[in-house]
């Protein structure tokens, strides 16, 4: 019998222990799994961070990219409004086609056209209208002594315009003198339209001299 119930008991505690090893078995995938998911967790962690800081770069860079096609835009449109503004002329358009005959009507209209002078002259000379192989090419009508004192005249008109032309304002001598240069005369008129209506009454009494003290 003891020999019975000691086999007996032998048999309860490897029972006991093959439990006892496969609850701690069980156990340590639990563990494991925590360990696991713990770092799975804090890879999520680090992951959201980066994608938060990837996604704050990316914004900033995307309005930079818009405030400089602003500005590039804002740059074209000026460079197209500047070429659009009429520019001062050069100057070497004086001669062309159109000014040339403005300048010729504007020489004729004054001229006083004899339609029968012309006619008998006409009449007279078969080779009025000479062409090249004339053999009076070169030689000019005889005119008249009143017409060549009116082109004198004209030429002498010319002249004087070109000598009093000037692109300077005019001195007038009659007008009251009340600075020392050009320059002090622009800063007296800046102030005159500026303050002038406030010292109008002062300036008056000044001239009739009541503003001046007995």
């Amino acid at each position: 019998m003891t020999e019975v119930k000691k086999q007996m008991s032998k048999a309860e505690t490897g029972v006991l222990q093959a439990n006892t090893v496969d609850v701690h078995r069980s156990d340590a995938p639990d563990e494991r799994d925590g360990v696991e998911s713990h770092s799975d967790d804090g890879q999520d962690n680090v992951g959201d961070e980066s994608a938060n800081l990837i996604t704050g770069r990316k914004k900033k860079l995307i309005e930079l990219r818009l405030k400089m096609n602003e500005a590039r835009k804002a740059n074209q449109s000026a460079m197209v409004v500047e070429k659009k503004k009429t520019e001062a002329s050069p100057g070497w358009d004086v001669f062309n086609k159109q000014m040339l005959y403005d300048a010729y009507k504007k020489r004729t209209k004054n001229v006083a056209v004899d339609v029968v002078e012309y006619n008998t002259m006409k009449e007279t000379d078969p080779e009025f209208y000479r062409e090249a192989s004339s053999l009076q090419y070169g030689k000019a009508p005889k005119l008249s002594d009143d017409k060549i004192e009116r082109m004198v005249k004209e030429l002498k008109d010319w002249d004087e315009k070109r000598q009093s032309f000037s692109r300077r304002r005019k001195f007038h001598e009659e007008k009251d003198i009340d600075s020392i240069n050009d320059r002090n005369e622009h800063f007296n008129k800046k102030i005159e339209r500026a303050f002038g209506k406030y010292t109008l009454e002062i300036k008056n009494s000044l001239e009739r001299g009541t503003a001046l003290p007995d």
